[in-house]
């Protein structure tokens, strides 16, 4: 029986120790560098990841995906359908599937954004739109 005691707690220890495996993907992104796509999560409904865009994002859509973006850090301007508009701290923007979107950094620092997209992505739905 302590034996068994013993494997429990040593086992829930090596559970909480790789609970506690850290990466910072919410790091400042490079702004010398291309846009920077960095996994946070994601399951067979949905996926999230932290974006880098020091430039630009060219204007493309996704056959299946809705996507919400939610700005970090940085300004700039967004295409999203027929529309244009500012984006900074603080803004959600709700991508419907389909629907044309790019972004234009206007700040010094990289526009940093949490993209969260449903279902799962993998890259494959990304079609270009030309404009």
């Amino acid at each position: 029986m302590e034996r068994c005691i013993v494997t429990i707690v040593v086992l829930s220890f090596c559970g909480f120790l790789s609970a506690q495996d850290v990466s910072h993907p919410l790091a400042p992104c490079d702004p010398q560098g291309g846009n920077e796509v960095r996994p946070l999560h994601h399951d067979s409904l949905s996926s999230s990841f932290l974006i880098c865009v020091p430039h630009e994002v060219k204007p493309h859509y996704h056959r299946l995906h809705t996507e919400h973006v939610v700005v970090l850090d940085g300004q700039a301007e967004m295409l999203l359908g027929d529309s244009i508009f500012q984006i900074g701290p603080g803004d959600v923007i709700a991508i419907p599937r389909g629907t044309v979107h790019a972004v234009t950094t206007r700040s010094e620092r990289p526009l940093r954004v949490a993209s969260i997209q449903s279902p799962r992505f993998d890259g494959s739905d990304r079609v270009p739109a030309g404009r």
